[in-house]
Formats: structure tokens, C-alpha cells, sequence
């Protein structure tokens, strides 16, 4: 998980500093919500409500990039959080932080409605203790992923800004440990905010890094470990390769499709009393993907079917969401979480390279 906030933090640094003169500010905001029990067996979990706030440190583009036009000038940075989630007793509470990018959907001068997507990573001093703690089925690792989705209405009068929201806040481990049911947040939220510094429209474009209309191939490795019950604390290994295809046809929209192998050593303990050779455990898929390029990060989701799933431990659809990072090589880096719905597999730590790429 550390090596999320990394990757987070190297790439939101790489889009500060090809700034030339920012347009940022600060905003508060002040969270209440409550806990989703979104299993049976964590109906004892929700008692009191949720409150939260959060700071924030936000940048405005201003057209530097090819994409910043398309996406309507978004606005990305960083946030802090710290609050409960609804049961301070068996869960504690939380702190955490995130890099996030919202794109406005309606955009005028004195009011903007915009979508939100975060990534980052969150801790909690009380995790699931067989002796200690054992009502605590959500939580089982001290750090966490932090994933927040959201909308947000802004009313804008010069440098300051008033904000009403409504976001999905998120906190799981992708099952390096169990349990992992995770926490599911349902915030409501009123903040204020200003510009610290004010930045004119740019009008000069640095040159887009995404070769449109042209077919991408390549090939990604794949590395992560997953746990599963009972809770023997036995970390599983797990290796994958990727072969991909990958096609932009304008600056927002992009499709992969790709062909997964994928060695689970877990399988080996889903049913241990049948014999398993590594073929037998060997998993195969076919996967279609739709990419939100943004300069040299993109952002990930789509869904595959297995083709080959012997003993078929989980549904026989898997989905990813998460982010890559494109280097200047033809290489590129990727946190993406595998899941069968609701329900996480495990994170995918990746490295992969694109053959015909073309240095631009």
C-alpha cells in the first residue's frame, strides 16, 4: 500500500511542475454520513453517524495540456481526511489521504457541477483481532486503500467558493488480508474554499503524449499476493501477464482488450482436499477496457470473462478499475484492483511496455 501513496504522489508531482504559473487555493470540508452494511454479517457494525473533514489543496488547469480543453478544464490536487466511519468502538477512526481529479459537467461563471474520482491510501489503529477484536470483520489491515467517488455543486463568487457535495468514500485492503469486507461511506458535505492565486487561460499547448488512431500492442506483468479464509494469516502469490491491444480514437476515450493468464496460488487452498497441479489451478481470460487518458496517467475500468477457471473459486466475471502511469520509454506502471463485483480479488502491481511505441 505504500507504494500506492508513491505512485500517487510521483505522478500528481509530475503534473504540478509542467505547470508554468498555477491557479490554486484551499478548501475545507465538513462530512456526515453513515456506515453501508453492505454484508449480513456486518449488520452489527452501523452505530452512530459519520463525521468527517477534509482539506484540501487544489490546482485549476488552464489549457497548458491537449486534454485539459476536452476535459472542460478540470481541477485536480490533493486531500487530507480524518474522521469516523460509524463505530469508533470496533473500527476506530480514520485518517488518510488522496489524489483526485474532478471534471466539471456544467461550467458557468458562478456556479460549476462536477464529477470526482480519488485515489490514496487511509490508516486505522483498530483492525480484527481474533482475541481482542473479533466483531471487527471489515477491517484487518492498519493501512488501507482510500477510494472516493463523488459530485459536487460549486457556487463561485470571485476567489471564493461555496461547495455542496455528495460522495461514496471507500476503505479496503484488496484482500492481502482477511477479512476484508471493507467500509463503504455515504457522505453528504458542505465546504468553503478560495484561490490563492489567481492564473490566466494558456494558450500555449504542450504536445499531447497519446498517439491517437493508431493501434498500441503490448505486454504487462503482473504481481500481487491475496489471503483468503479461514484467517491463517497464509499469503498467496500471484502471478499474471497481460498481452494487450489498446486504440485512442479522441482525447477522452480510449479502448483496450487483452488476453489475461493468471497463476492464483490460492486456488491451491480453496479446495485442499482435491489435488492440483499449476495447470490445473491456470486461469485464462479475455478482457475489454475503456481508458480516460489524461497527459501520461490513465485511468482504467473495464470487465473480462475466464475462458479457462477449472475449479472456478469465484464468479466467472472479473472487472478492474485503477490507474496507469505512461513514461517517456514505451514502459509503463499500473495499481489496478481486480474484483468479482463487489468482492476484491486482489491488487494488480504491474509493469508493462507498448512494442510499437514511437518517441514523440
Amino acid at each position: 500500500m505504500r507504494l500506492l501513496l508513491l505512485f500517487i504522489v510521483l505522478t500528481l508531482t509530475g503534473h504540478l511542475f509542467s505547470q508554468r504559473k498555477m491557479e490554486w487555493g484551499i478548501e475545507y470540508r465538513q462530512k456526515i454520513g453513515f456506515l453501508a452494511a453492505h454484508r449480513g454479517v456486518m449488520g452489527h457494525l452501523p452505530r452512530n453517524q459519520a463525521l468527517a473533514g477534509e482539506l484540501t489543496w487544489f490546482v485549476n488547469t488552464k489549457g497548458r495540456k491537449q486534454w485539459h480543453a476536452p476535459s472542460s478544464y478540470p481541477t485536480y490536487g490533493v486531500t487530507g481526511f480524518f474522521g469516523s466511519v460509524g463505530n469508533n468502538e470496533i473500527l476506530g477512526r480514520f485518517g488518510g489521504a488522496y489524489g483526485f481529479i474532478e471534471f466539471p459537467f456544467i461550467d458557468s461563471k458562478h456556479y460549476q457541477f462536477s464529477g470526482k474520482i480519488g485515489s490514496g491510501l487511509g490508516y486505522t489503529a483498530k483492525v480484527f483481532d481474533q482475541e481482542t477484536n473479533p466483531k471487527n470483520v471489515a477491517m484487518s489491515t492498519h493501512v488501507n486503500a482510500m477510494i472516493c467517488i463523488g459530485l459536487k455543486s460549486q457556487f463561485l463568487f470571485r476567489r471564493n467558493k461555496f461547495t455542496l457535495g455528495l460522495d461514496m468514500t471507500h476503505f479496503s485492503n484488496g484482500a492481502t488480508k482477511v477479512p476484508n469486507l471493507g467500509v463503504n461511506l455515504p457522505y453528504i458535505s458542505i465546504g468553503y474554499g478560495r484561490v490563492i492565486q489567481k492564473a490566466e487561460k494558456d494558450t500555449f499547448l504542450l504536445q499531447n503524449t497519446v498517439p491517437f488512431k493508431k493501434w498500441l500492442f503490448g505486454m504487462t506483468a503482473i504481481g500481487s499476493v491475496k489471503e483468503i479464509f479461514p484467517t491463517n494469516r497464509k499469503k498467496y502469490p500471484v502471478f499474471a501477464l497481460s498481452t494487450h491491444f489498446r486504440y485512442f480514437s479522441r482525447p477522452k476515450v480510449g479502448f483496450e482488450a487483452a488476453f489475461d493468464i493468471i497463476s492464483k496460488q490460492a486456488i491451491m487452498g480453496y479446495k485442499p482436499e482435491i489435488s492440483k497441479t499449476q495447470w490445473d489451478i491456470l486461469q485464462m481470460g479475455a478482457y475489454m477496457g475503456y481508458l480516460l487518458p489524461l497527459d501520461r496517467l490513465h485511468f482504467v475500468l473495464g470487465m473480462g470473462m475466464y475462458i479457462k477457471d477449472k475449479y472456478q473459486p469465484e464468479d466467472f466475471m472479473y472487472h478492474r478499475v485503477g490507474m496507469r502511469y505512461y513514461f517517456k520509454n514505451g514502459l509503463n506502471a499500473q495499481v489496478v484492483l481486480k474484483s468479482h463485483w463487489a468482492r476484491a480479488d486482489y491488487a494488480e502491481w504491474g509493469l508493462g511496455y507498448t512494442f510499437n511505441f514511437k518517441k514523440r
